[in-house]
């Protein structure tokens, strides 16, 4: 019993982070409407975040169904219209971030929702951080046989001690309305992937973190095994 107890708190607060950033996403919006809300391109954007946060939190009751790790298989995924889309999400915040990505497609082997997630936790983690005026960057490039997502922000910055100490332990943040978890997650599943994250911050300078992981030159998705690490406990 106090097993099962534990792992219902441990799913309890990666359910409320997740949901924390969707209601987040969905009160900027409204914020925004009184303003914006006889613009055409606003009603259909407005449209597209309303039914991304409904599907979201339709995956997170499927999810507590099933455990907190998706069901979904690791398949093919181009990265540049994941980033697109996680880009469009997080551009009613401010500072709105730019993604800046090759023309040609970056394919890496992955579970397509959470490698979403993760990647979006840094995102919003680098918007909250970072003053209204200054700027948030997704920079997608390759090398050799590397996809690499750098996330960068010139907001406040991390000290050396709170990076070795305590950016990838759970429940350990800087921020007043965190949970810390976000960092922790991202680092074990990329993991989970074969890849290494790795982070540079000066306060009051920025922060960017840099996710690595295998790409792959070409990838048909009905070809694609499921990862040897499916199923392998993760954040």
């Amino acid at each position: 019993e106090a097993r099962q107890f534990e792992s219902l708190n441990r799913l309890s607060t990666y359910v409320v982070h997740d949901l924390k950033n969707i209601v987040a996403q969905l009160s900027l919006l409204l914020a925004n409407a009184q303003k914006h809300k006889h613009n055409p391109e606003f009603q259909e954007d407005m449209l597209a975040t309303v039914d991304n946060a409904a599907q979201r939190m339709t995956r997170l009751l499927a999810q507590l169904r099933t455990g907190y790790q998706s069901a979904q298989q690791a398949t093919g995924v181009d990265l540049i219209p994941l980033l697109e889309r996680l880009t469009k999400e997080k551009s009613h915040f401010r500072p709105a971030p730019l993604l800046h990505a090759p023309s040609q497609p970056v394919w890496v082997i992955a579970e397509k929702e959470r490698l979403s997630r993760v990647l979006g936790h840094l995102v919003q983690n680098a918007i909250e951080a970072t003053p209204e005026n200054g700027t948030v960057d997704i920079v997608l490039e390759t090398q050799g046989e590397t996809a690499r997502i750098m996330v960068q922000d010139n907001g406040e910055g991390m000290d050396e001690e709170f990076m070795r100490d305590k950016l990838f332990r759970p429940f350990e943040t800087t921020k007043k309305t965190g949970m810390g978890i976000g960092a922790y997650e991202c680092r074990e599943y990329v993991h989970e992937l074969r890849g290494e994250i790795n982070v540079a911050s000066r306060v009051d300078q920025g922060t960017t973190f840099t996710v690595s992981l295998p790409q792959r030159k070409s990838v048909a998705q009905e070809e694609i095994e499921p990862s040897p690490m499916q199923g392998s406990p993760g954040a």
